[in-house]
């Protein structure tokens, strides 16, 4: 009883809390850092003796792999001391990448392991030095140079730490813990339906600022044809300083000073000359921002996102979603979630060339930065999602904390990107009232800390004969009403029947088809008998699917599951799956399979914004 009123004190408390979910550091837009990226040396740890020693006791010295020791020079001395790790000799490993695609041994690795970079800095007087990292999943303790400096949880989120009186000129030793265990009380859950991969498997990078500088800036157009946005400072010089914003290719200049919190706010008409950015013309400008020695850029896009009854409107056009769903897993073999620009650009070239798609939903977590920047330079409408993902512990505020926190990670990196239309707060949840007021504080969240965009979750539908119903609480709190639907592959429906399936959902919201799919392996052709698992069947099951979708009036978009076959340890049958989730209309190498000329073909033939 009492965690169930605790949770309705952090439901009712939401909106006037939403300032401490702000990160203390976010340091965004910085293109001017030392990459810490490329080999790293590491040490499996699977029984945490680095922390705990038997029987709970304080772990032993000899162990402690995070200690800033020169292990072979100390075993070079006589005594007693002796080690049981040495990060400077152990096997190396290239970062960031996830440790499964690394090295056979550690395919299925599920635990902690430490990794350590040795590194120079340049030491400027004045100048203050942060680490960044962009991802490291799922648990995360930092060490350098022996200091303990960062504790983080949450595999798919930046977080930022100061090592200004940390950092030494030569020999740094950067020690990262990374613990990849989930369980009841991680969110997502330790059952999945794909790769929970373990790493560091974004970039880590050291920068440098002024005393005083520009921790994070934002602009957008609103819906009254303005521009605002804010610069937020830190340091000892944030209060009363004088910030400009410029956009050179606008002729726009503007001042503003900061406040006592080190706050400037920018508000003004936004000029007549301005493109707004849409799929078909994404115009992005260079927005630059002032204050004191510091400077940060965004190349930013100017566009407005709204619902009028069950239409979505664009830049206050009626628009329909014409995409994809995906996970973050590059187009390769061995994926190790490297998604660099050339690897994203090759993932939504696919999305926005191959299938003539304007929109890409990025499931079941916050994607790689990059991939987002590259939706806006496409131009890509994006559904980004945080991994509330089947059912966590929906009674335990300290889960909804930490789901809260993931959300206010992601929008604070994410807010300038034009493409970013979505948030979405959970998949396939089961209904429940303690689950609905999980969601709703995520969506009252949401709306606290940005309220520019549109809240949507991919919920469940029952079942009544031939028609499918919604009828889930949650739908108050949803701009966009979003379902998983599989029927044709799941249940014993013949594609026949699912032309005669029939929609029973609200008519003043706008409905996606946030997934439909199946499963082909690529080259089994099965042309007379179009059995499951045949690329056949799968371009069969999308037709009458798409036919199906065709007679849903309020449908606004698309994103089938999905564009690439991903790693799935759930999917293990030993000739079509074998650890591969076969949805995917191309094949883990980029093979394209029969269904994405159908897609292809279904979009192209949408000429006109709707169906």
């Amino acid at each position: 009883m009492r965690r169930f009123i605790a949770l309705l004190a952090v439901v009712a408390g939401t909106a006037s809390a939403a300032d401490a979910l702000r990160p203390p550091l976010l340091l965004t837009a910085r293109t001017a850092a030392q990459d810490l990226g490329g080999t790293w040396t590491y040490s499996k740890d699977y029984y945490r003796t680095s922390l705990t020693d038997i029987n709970g006791w304080v772990a032993k010295s000899r162990m402690q792999r995070f200690r800033d020791v020169d292990v072979a020079a100390e075993e070079k001395k006589s005594g007693p001391a002796f080690f049981e790790f040495d990060l400077d000799r152990g096997p190396t490993m290239t970062l960031p990448g996830a440790w499964n695609s690394a090295v056979p041994e550690l395919r299925w690795y599920d635990g902690l392991i430490w990794f350590q970079r040795r590194f120079d800095a340049k030491l400027v007087p004045g100048q203050r030095s942060f680490l960044r990292f962009e991802a490291v999943n799922y648990r995360a303790s930092v060490y350098l140079n022996g200091k303990p400096i960062a504790q983080h949880e949450g595999g798919f989120t930046p977080f930022v730490v100061e090592v200004t009186d940390t950092l030494r000129a030569l020999g740094n030793r950067l020690v990262v813990g990374v613990d990849s265990k989930h369980d009841a009380q991680s969110i997502p859950g330790e059952i999945t339906d794909w790769d929970l991969y373990g790493g560091i498997t974004r970039p880590v990078k050291l920068i440098r600022t002024p005393a005083t500088f520009i921790d994070d800036a934002t602009l957008r157009l609103n819906d009254a044809g303005r521009l605002v946005g804010s610069a937020q400072l830190n340091g000892p010089q944030s209060a009363n300083q004088s910030v400009t914003l410029r956009i050179a290719a606008l002729g726009v200049t503007l001042q503003a000073r900061t406040d006592a919190n080190g706050e400037a706010r920018f508000d003004t008409p936004a000029p007549a000359s301005l493109k707004r950015w849409s799929p078909e013309a994404p115009t992005l400008y260079d927005v630059d921002f002032e204050a004191g020695a510091d400077r940060v850029r965004d190349r930013i896009g100017f566009r407005t996102i709204a619902v009028r009854g069950s239409d979505l409107l664009l830049n206050g056009q009626p628009v329909f979603l014409k995409g994809i769903s995906l996970h973050e897993e590059e187009i390769a073999p061995n994926p190790a979630r490297r998604l660099d620009e050339a690897a994203a650009r090759r993932l939504l070239g696919e999305v926005k060339h191959g299938l003539h798609g304007n929109y890409v939903r990025l499931s079941h977590y916050p994607h790689n930065e990059t991939m987002l920047r590259m939706a806006d330079e496409l131009g890509l409408l994006v559904w980004s999602e945080i991994p509330v993902y089947w059912t966590v512990d929906w009674d335990n505020p300290a889960v909804l904390d930490k789901a809260r926190r993931m959300q206010a990670e992601t929008i604070y990196r994410d807010r300038n990107r034009a493409a970013l239309v979505l948030w979405s707060i959970g998949n396939e949840t089961p209904v429940a009232d303690n689950r609905t007021r999980f969601h709703a504080a995520l969506a009252q969240t949401v709306r606290a800390l940005d309220d520019s965009r549109l809240v949507s979750a991919a919920l469940l539908v029952e079942r009544k004969g031939d028609v499918i119903q919604l009828a889930d609480p949650l739908l108050a709190a949803l701009d966009v009403i979003a379902v998983n639907t599989y029927a044709g592959w799941y249940g014993d429906d013949t594609l026949d029947r699912v032309a005669r399936l029939r929609w029973d959902v609200p008519a003043d919201k706008p409905l996606l088809f946030s997934e439909f799919g199946a499963d082909a392996q690529t080259g089994f052709r099965d042309a007379t008998l179009r059995r499951k698992f045949s690329e056949d069947y799968q371009a069969d099951y999308y037709r009458a699917t798409l036919a199906m979708a065709a007679q849903v009036p309020t449908l606004r978009g698309l994103s089938p599951w999905v564009l690439k076959d991903f790693r799935s340890p759930r999917r293990e049958h030993p000739v079509f799956q074998q650890g591969w989730n076969r949805k995917g209309l191309i094949s883990e190498t980029g093979q394209r399979k029969l269904a994405f000329t159908v897609l292809a073909n279904h979009y192209k033939n949408l000429s006109s914004p709707l169906p």
